[in-house]
């Protein structure tokens, strides 16, 4: 049999795995068989992280918006907060008023006023 010389098509494949992993350290961007796995966990973690990253900025969200609640009222908190929003039918996300929170605290104190004082109203008239 005559000699065969591995085509270009293994070289194009290996290569377009190497620009893939361009920017790693060591054996991980030198040697091809370590390059297909590090390429195949990187690809997983990136997958998995955009998943934990939407429930990362929720927990971030919902921590913002209790602090600025604690900071007004002794006795109320979060939970509290979100559950007189619903009622209203104020449809404010947790996004929104944990920016509303940080930029403009008045606002969100105003909205926070309004709540409690509706909510001392109903409970006054059911106590007559």
């Amino acid at each position: 049999m005559t000699r065969v010389k591995r085509g270009y098509i293994a070289q194009k494949r290996r290569k377009k795995i190497r620009l893939f992993v361009s920017s790693f350290r060591g054996a991980h961007s030198k040697l091809t068989r370590t390059i297909a796995q590090q390429k195949i966990r990187a690809l997983v973690s990136s997958h998995r992280d955009r998943d934990r990253q939407k429930r990362d900025f929720r927990s971030l969200w919902i921590t913002r918006i209790n602090a600025v609640i604690r900071e007004k009222g002794v006795y109320y908190n979060y939970s509290k907060f979100i559950h007189d929003l619903y009622n209203k039918k104020l449809l404010l996300n947790r996004k929104i008023l944990a920016q509303i929170a940080i930029l403009n605290r008045n606002c969100i104190f105003m909205i926070f006023n309004e709540i409690i004082k509706q909510d001392w109203k109903k409970e006054y008239l059911e106590m007559i």
